[in-house]
């Protein structure tokens, strides 16, 4: 019996460890880097780079595990790394439900891996099977970085948020936005809202990689436009002060909830087809019709977005967009931590910085796209 229970215990700490290995190994796998740094910048790109006011408008890296506070051999983001770039505003976006067998072109809504993923790294029971929960969950983590950042991290929640970051320039402090990838942490109940957005939720997008209760995907079965509960919680974002996001809508769901916006929109992380064709990516109307709203969209850095491996190729797709819809529409939206294989890290993000100034874009229009156009979307969004 004694040699039963020894054996039984030796198994379940073997299981325990396992799955403790579980995330980082999966992260390990999937949020990798072309070319590690460091990286080299021209004495003139770093020192430009130095006077920026540096945003990226996604990353995934709530949902990893990991300590974000403390520089890491892992993923793509930390406070260190964004530090190392003068990154100022980070959004960190939290997807709660991921579909087996992910294909960009179509996925069904019936599976659900994050259930495997809040078990593997220890999420409360609760999360198991919530989406909600898990972004409640996901917000109380990026508290507790902020408690711990001896106030070097703050989340922006207010525009008296951004009014203080503003004028608190003077030492390094990382704002962060938090937002939810996809709908789904509603549960189909509008009434949901008000859960998330006391827990600091300033973004949301109605769709990720599956059709929703608001609206169609860009890589759903359906592909169709807003549900007559998208269009109530349209209404609903705006009133409250949550930006929309459009982020892997259908272009239908684009039409309508820009049809229908009075507030800017924006797109945190996506690819023009312009330069990289395929359904993921935005067209050339989409991009117009973001812009109308007074919106702003992220050009990511990842291959889909693309079509490229370098900093050159994500500079080639800002350029694009901006000549469509001009530099006023641009921003920066890495998809960082999103199992994406990167040409860098976020200390590379200066590589863009100097890819732009390469091709004689001027110091007022990187600028824009580095932050400041995604400062003006947040002072006119943001709750008073």
């Amino acid at each position: 019996m004694k040699r039963v229970l020894w054996v039984t215990g030796i198994l379940i700490a073997v299981c325990v460890a396992a799955l403790k290995s579980t995330p980082g190994a999966i992260e390990n796998r999937y949020n990798r880097v072309r070319v590690p740094p460091p990286y080299t910048i021209p004495d003139e790109t770093a020192n430009l780079q130095k006077n920026l006011f540096v945003a990226d408008l996604h990353a995934d890296s709530l949902d990893w595990g990991r300590n974000l506070l403390k520089r890491s051999s892992r993923g793509h983001i930390d406070l260190p790394r964004l530090q190392e770039a003068n990154v100022s505003l980070q959004f960190f976006t939290v997807f709660t439900n991921i579909p087996r067998h992910l294909k960009i072109e179509k996925n069904s809504g019936s599976s659900d891996l994050i259930r495997y993923l809040a078990i593997a790294e220890g999420w409360p029971p609760r999360t198991w099977n919530s989406p909600l929960q898990r972004a409640l969950y996901q917000a109380s983590r990026l508290q507790g970085f902020q408690s711990g950042s001896n106030g070097k991290l703050t989340i922006l929640r207010t525009r008296r948020d951004l009014q203080a970051l503003l004028s608190s320039r003077q030492s390094y402090r990382l704002a962060t936005l938090l937002g939810a990838e996809g709908a789904e942490p509603l549960e189909g109940k509008l009434e949901h809202l008000d859960a998330l957005f006391a827990a600091g939720y300033r973004l949301m997008s109605p769709t990720h990689f599956t059709d929703t209760d608001i609206g169609g995907s860009s890589s759903g079965e359906g592909k169709g436009g807003l549900t007559e509960l998208g269009r109530e919680w349209v209404r609903a974002m705006e009133a409250k002060g949550i930006l929309i996001d459009l982020a892997h809508a259908s272009p239908a769901t684009v039409i309508d909830v820009t049809s229908m916006a009075t507030k800017p929109l924006i797109v945190s992380h996506s690819g023009v087809r312009g330069t990289c064709d395929n359904n993921r990516n935005l067209s050339d109307d989409e991009l117009r019709a973001i812009a109308r709203t007074g919106g702003v969209i992220g050009i990511g850095y990842w291959e889909t977005a693309t079509c490229g491996r370098d900093a050159d190729s994500v500079a080639r797709a800002i350029l694009y967009t901006a000549d469509k819809v001009g530099f006023e529409h641009v921003a920066l939206g890495s998809d960082f931590d999103g199992a994406t294989v990167m040409p860098f890290d976020a200390t590379g993000i200066p590589l863009i910085t100097e890819a732009l100034l390469r091709r004689g874009v001027s110091e007022r229009n990187i600028q824009l796209v580095m932050g400041k156009n995604v400062l003006r979307v947040l002072s006119q969004t943001l709750p008073q």
